[in-house]
């Protein structure tokens, strides 16, 4: 089953750029979907110099993704908890969640296809069995992992209806002195698109809660909880407010560098189990790279 973009026109621009404005797509592959009857306004297949009107909306069909060869690799994981419908895995810093172009070996789905053999919900596809949700390379921490589509459908439900627990820590920039709320809606940045924002046009409803556990010079030690699962939602909220996350090279400034990436880790996840209806929760360790900082800054 192909994947859709769907965004509403600004009525000012052509398609083609509206598109690459609106995705990850480049302008030139957005022009290819449009030579290729891909695109749809208001139900009919348009031109890359259309200017719809304001508010129209506009349906980009994707291709499917070419076949690429994901092999199984006797790769450690750390399984915090496994049963016939789901596992959860604490995810090393540094790790790929799934392939992807340049990662199409040493990733998470990698080492769970060795694991788990044919034991992996099919939902998303061939390039990311089993995954229910994503944490960042840089990102450390806890992940479920769905073993079968019933397990998958369960679990993602619970996401969506904000019932899922979610808690990370995380040493972020400057001094924050009480506990807070940030509320503000995420979408993808305009002129990189690689890169997300905190946007009023495209975007969705985020909310990430956090409370202060220790105070360093010059930095802040937090917990975060999440409401919502934007992408990088907690990289660009505590930027967004001034405080980016320690280590942060997209985000922040970039510094220590030593850090490899932000300072973040998934340290709590909580769910009602599909099949049993039981609450589950589990926590792990700091990872030894987020102790080691914490002793740097005493």
């Amino acid at each position: 089953m192909s994947d859709e973009i769907i965004f509403k026109s600004d009525g000012e621009n052509r398609l083609d750029k509206q598109i690459a404005e609106n995705s990850e797509l480049t302008r030139s592959a957005a022009v290819k979907l449009l030579e290729q009857g891909s695109v749809l306004v208001d139900g009919k297949v348009a031109g890359k110099k259309d200017i719809p009107k304001l508010g129209t909306e506009i349906v980009i069909t994707l291709p499917e993704p070419k076949n690429v060869d994901i092999l199984p690799e006797n790769i450690p994981l750390d399984i915090v908890y496994e049963d016939d419908d789901l596992l959860v895995v604490n995810k090393p810093k540094g790790m790929v969640v799934h392939p992807a172009a340049g990662h199409y070996s040493g990733t998470l789905v990698n080492a769970l296809m060795f694991h788990c053999g044919d034991s992996l919900s099919g939902i998303n596809g061939e390039i990311r069995p089993g995954i229910v949700h994503r944490i960042d390379k840089d990102t450390s921490g806890l992940l479920m992992v769905a073993k079968n589509d019933t397990a998958h459908l369960g679990l993602s439900e619970q996401i969506k209806a904000h019932s899922f627990t979610r808690e990370y820590q995380t040493v972020v920039t400057g001094s924050i002195k009480e506990d807070g709320t940030v509320d503000a809606p995420i979408g993808r940045h305009k002129t990189d698109r690689k890169k997300m924002c905190v946007t009023l046009e495209n975007s969705r409803e985020a909310i990430t809660h956090y409370s202060v556990i220790c105070n360093y010079a010059g930095y802040t030690y937090l917990n975060v909880r999440l409401e919502t699962g934007r992408t990088h939602q907690i990289r660009v909220h505590m930027s967004y407010i001034g405080h980016a996350v320690a280590g942060d090279e997209v985000y922040g400034n970039g510094k220590p560098k030593w850090l490899c990436g932000q300072c973040l880790h998934a340290k709590k996840i909580g769910f009602v189990h599909p099949r049993t209806g039981e609450y589950m929760e589990f926590d792990s360790e700091l990872p030894d790279y987020f102790k080691k900082f914490l002793k740097s800054i005493e």
